[in-house]
């Protein structure tokens, strides 16, 4: 194979029409797997909780990687397309968060199901949704995965039931779709996520009694990124403790910026609820970069300081950078390439985004209801007439 030698030079690629820089070294020369030691879960109500030593392949790193970065540069994008106003109204940012997603859908299938708040974008990716479709849903175009009347806030795929705007909503709706998995008995699970400042409504604790009664196939995340809307865990909780607050339903608490352990968390949490133990509560404590929407600028209530220690200490994807090359599991080059790819497909996508065309009138009212025949629709006036299709 000549590696050895091979392993001297480099090679220009030209992928997507942009020129990527990347290693000539063969796949052998990498190392395939490596074992990680991962910081401890904090365990409430549980005997034993997950793995601290970890197992990540080569192809699993690049993944995960890939889809942080294609998560990052996508809301990053978003933020930039927003100031241009050709984003409108509420627009929630996930940059910071994306081991918890990319975590989450590592340890669970996309025959599962999913439920969240309005910050969203990620979930829409990770479940199967395309970043045009997502980027074009945000600047309310017709070829956006809502068809363009849904927003920031309301995207939806297969066994995925969107972002809600409603504080705290979702739960019990995540809590119903437990319950049908339980009744259908197909072996799947519900995960519901809320972030912290929702975790004092009273309607999260009605439902984890429910579930707790019914042993419920769900896994509760509590996305603790400190801050609701402007508010610090510390003044808006007596007690920060999110993964103790489930009373009877066993806790676990996670490093959230790091993917590894978010992964194995919920490897242990989905065994937990399949084997039919009922629900089981995870925090995952994490931190979002920007403002709670992008009409916060984050500022007034924490420092440029600490937004930058974060950046510099916790990093999801720099810290999965830092695993897959102190393991030469990649070389620079290679993830410099992805760097490059993701970037041209961030770009393709916010240019259809930005030219698709918005959704006519007419379809205003179409998909009120699944598979119905064609009806009429009163308008905002008597004389307003408008046909809703299936």
């Amino acid at each position: 194979m000549l590696a050895s030698i091979a392993s001297v030079f480099r090679v220009t690629a030209w992928k997507n029409g942009a020129a990527l820089i990347m290693s000539a070294r063969t796949f052998t020369d990498f190392t395939t797997r490596a074992t990680f030691e991962i910081k401890k879960c904090d365990l409430f109500l549980l005997d034993e909780g997950p793995a601290t030593q970890v197992v990540l392949t080569r192809d699993e790193g690049l993944q995960y990687y890939r889809t942080m970065q294609v998560m990052r540069r996508m809301e990053l994008k978003a933020d930039q397309l927003y100031k241009q106003k050709l984003i409108r109204g509420f627009c929630h940012l996930y940059d910071g968060q994306e081991a918890c997603a990319v975590g989450l859908e590592a340890s669970i299938n996309l025959s599962d199901h999913l439920i969240t708040a309005y910050r969203v974008h990620g979930y829409t990716y990770t479940r199967g949704g395309t970043v045009k479709e997502i980027m074009a849903e945000l600047t309310g175009r017709r070829g956006g995965i809502a068809k363009g009347k849904g927003g920031s806030m309301h995207m939806y795929c297969k066994t995925f039931y969107g972002g809600n705007g409603i504080i705290g909503a979702q739960v019990p709706l995540g809590a119903g779709v437990a319950l049908a998995c339980n009744y259908l008995g197909n072996n799947e699970l519900c995960v519901c996520l809320y972030g912290d400042g929702a975790a004092n409504q009273g309607q999260i604790f009605e439902t984890y009694n429910m579930a707790a009664l019914w042993k419920l196939p769900v896994i509760f995340v509590c996305e603790n990124n400190r801050y609701a809307m402007g508010t610090s865990v510390e003044r808006a909780a007596a007690s920060t403790d999110y993964y103790k607050r489930g009373e009877f339903i066993p806790g676990l608490r996670v490093d959230g910026m790091d993917v590894l352990c978010v992964r194995e968390a919920t490897r242990f949490a989905a065994d937990h609820c399949r084997s039919g133990k009922g629900p089981i509560l995870m925090e995952l404590q994490t931190y979002r970069y920007h403002g709670h929407s992008m009409s916060d600028p984050g500022l007034s209530y924490r420092t440029r300081e600490e937004i930058r220690e974060v950046r510099s200490k916790s990093d999801p994807i720099a810290m999965l950078k830092d695993h897959m090359l102190s393991h030469n599991m990649a070389s620079v080059e290679e993830l410099q390439g992805i760097d490059v790819e993701v970037r041209k497909e961030i770009e393709d996508a916010a240019q259809f985004a930005t030219t698709d065309p918005e959704p006519p009138l007419e379809e205003l009212c179409n998909h009120i209801f699944y598979n119905e025949l064609p009806f009429e629709v009163r308008g905002t006036n008597l004389w307003t007439k408008l046909k809703s299709l299936s």
